[in-house]
C-alpha cells in the first residue's frame, strides 16, 4: 500500500474539497478542449485552406490519441506518483494550448492538439484517482463522483457555446489560448494541496502497449474517414494490444482487472453511451448552423439550454443514485439518450429550428447526469490505493474513446456521399440507437 492512505484520513475537512475545486477545474478545461473546435472549425479551414476531411484530425485526433494514452497515463499514475503526473500533464496540456494558439500552420496545430491530448492523459487518471482515495466510498464519494462528471459533461457543452462566442468576438486563436493562466493556476494548487509522491517501486512500463492502443483508434478514424484498408490494421492493432497485455511483466492493464465483472460491464457501457452523446452534439450543431442557418455566435447561445439542463441533472442525481444505485441510473440515462436521439432525428425532418430543438437537448442533458454518473461510480467500484490509476484511466478511456469512436462511425456512415436520398440524421441516430439498446442490455447486468 502506498504511503498517502493516513494523509488521505487526516483530510476529513475542507482540504478534500479544495482539492476537488482545484482538479475540477483541470477537468473542466479538459472537456471543453474536446468540444470547442467544433463550431469554429470553418474558421480554422478558411485560414489555413483545409478542407472538412482534413479539419476531422483537428476534433478526432485530440480525443483519440487523449483516450488511447489514458491507459499509459493511469499506470504511470499508480507507478511514478499521482503528484507528478498532474503536474507533468497539466503543464504539457498548457504549453499545447499555447502552441495551438500561436502556430501558423495547420500541421502544427495538428500536433498540438495531439500533444493535448497526450497531455490529458498524463494528468486526468492522477487526478481523478486522487478524488476517488480522498472520498471514502458512499455518499461522499457518491457527491465527489457527481461534480466530477457535473464539471466534465458541462465542459463538453459549453465548449460548443464558448467556441462559437469567442471565435466571433476575439478570433478562433482564443478558444486555445484562454487555457494557458487556468492551467497555472491547477499547477499551482497541486503544488499547494497535493503531498509529495511516497518512494516507488520502479517498474517496466508497457510502452508496447500504450502504442498499440493510440494507434488502433487512429487507424479506425483513418479507415471509416479516408482510407478504407487502414480498418485491417486497425484490427490487427487491437489484437496485438490483447496479446502485448497478456504477455508484458507491468501490463497497462493488468488481467486481474476484468476479473471485476461490475467494472468490465461499466466500461463498455460507457463507451457505447460516449458514442451516442458525442454524436448528438455534433447534429446538434449541423441542426442549427447549416438547417436551421445560426451564426456561430447564435449557435452557441442556443445550446445553452442543454448545458442548464444538464447542471440540473447532475444535481438531482446524487440525491438518488443512493437509493436507486448506479445501475437503475445508468439505465435512466441511457434510455433518456435514446429518447433525445429519436428527438434528434424527428425535429430534423420536420425542420426544427432552435426553440423545437430544446426537448431533444433536455433529454440528452438527462442522459449525460444520469447514465456518467451511474456508470463512473460502477466502474471504480471496489478500487484500491493499488488499482485506482489504472481503473481511473479505463473508465476515462472507455468514455473517451467511445465518444469519438462512435462520432467517426456514426456520422461518418450517416453522412457518407453514398447515402443519396437518405436523411443522414435519421441514419446516424438509427445507428446510435442500436449502440444504446446495447448499452441498456449491458448495463442492466450490472450488480
Amino acid at each position: 500500500m502506498h504511503a498517502d492512505i493516513p494523509v488521505q484520513r487526516r483530510n476529513t475537512g475542507a482540504r478534500p474539497w479544495l482539492l476537488l475545486g482545484s482538479l475540477a477545474m483541470l477537468q473542466f478545461l479538459i472537456a471543453v478542449d474536446v468540444t470547442v473546435v467544433n463550431i469554429a472549425l470553418p474558421s480554422i479551414g478558411a485560414e489555413f485552406g483545409v478542407d472538412a476531411r482534413g479539419l476531422t484530425w483537428v476534433v478526432v485526433g485530440y480525443a483519440v490519441t487523449g483516450g488511447g494514452l489514458l491507459m499509459l497515463g493511469g499506470r504511470l499514475s499508480d507507478v511514478l506518483g499521482r503528484r507528478r503526473m498532474l503536474l507533468v500533464g497539466t503543464s504539457v496540456f498548457g504549453a499545447a494550448s499555447l502552441l495551438a494558439g500561436l502556430t501558423q500552420t495547420f500541421p502544427l496545430l495538428v500536433v498540438a492538439r495531439l500533444l493535448q491530448g497526450a497531455g490529458e492523459a498524463l494528468a486526468l487518471p492522477a487526478a481523478m484517482a486522487m478524488i476517488v482515495l480522498a472520498f471514502p466510498e458512499g455518499p461522499r464519494r457518491t457527491r465527489a463522483l457527481s461534480v466530477w462528471a457535473a464539471v466534465a459533461s458541462s465542459g463538453l457543452v459549453l465548449g460548443f457555446v464558448l467556441s462559437g462566442v469567442i471565435t466571433e468576438l476575439f478570433g478562433w486563436r482564443w478558444i486555445f489560448l484562454v487555457a494557458v493562466p487556468f492551467t497555472a493556476y491547477v499547477v499551482g494548487a497541486a503544488l499547494v494541496l497535493v503531498p509529495a509522491d511516497p518512494p516507488g517501486e520502479r517498474k517496466e512500463l508497457d510502452l508496447p502497449g500504450a502504442a498499440l492502443l493510440t494507434a488502433a483508434p487512429l487507424l479506425f478514424v483513418l479507415g471509416v474517414v479516408d482510407a478504407p484498408i487502414a480498418l485491417i490494421g486497425a484490427v490487427l492493432a487491437a489484437g496485438a494490444f490483447v496479446v502485448v497485455e497478456r504477455k508484458a511483466a507491468n501490463p497497462l492493464v493488468p488481467m486481474s482487472f476484468f476479473h471485476n465483472r461490475t467494472r468490465v460491464l461499466a466500461n463498455i457501457a460507457t463507451a457505447l453511451l460516449s458514442a451516442a452523446l458525442s454524436t448528438s452534439f455534433l447534429l446538434f450543431t449541423f441542426q442549427l448552423q447549416q438547417r436551421a442557418g445560426l451564426t456561430p455566435f447564435e449557435a452557441g447561445v442556443a445550446l445553452l439550454p442543454l448545458a442548464v439542463a444538464l447542471v440540473a441533472a447532475v444535481t438531482f442525481v446524487p440525491r438518488v443514485a443512493g437509493r436507486w444505485g448506479a445501475r437503475t441510473c445508468a439505465v435512466i440515462g441511457i434510455a433518456s439518450t435514446a429518447a433525445g436521439m429519436i428527438a434528434i432525428a424527428a425535429g430534423a425532418q420536420l425542420g426544427a429550428g432552435a426553440v423545437e430543438t430544446i426537448p431533444a437537448m433536455v433529454l440528452i442533458a438527462a442522459g449525460m447526469g444520469f447514465g456518467l454518473v451511474g456508470l463512473q461510480q460502477a466502474a471504480v467500484t471496489g478500487v484500491t490505493d493499488d488499482d485506482a490509476g489504472v481503473a481511473s484511466g479505463v473508465q476515462r478511456a472507455a468514455d473517451q474513446l467511445g465518444g469519438s469512436s462512435g462520432v467517426t462511425l456514426y456520422i461518418g456512415i450517416g453522412f457518407a456521399p453514398a447515402l443519396v436520398g437518405v436523411d443522414s440524421f435519421a441514419v446516424s441516430c438509427a445507428l446510435a440507437l442500436v449502440g444504446l439498446a446495447a448499452a441498456a442490455l449491458i448495463a442492466w447486468r450490472i450488480d
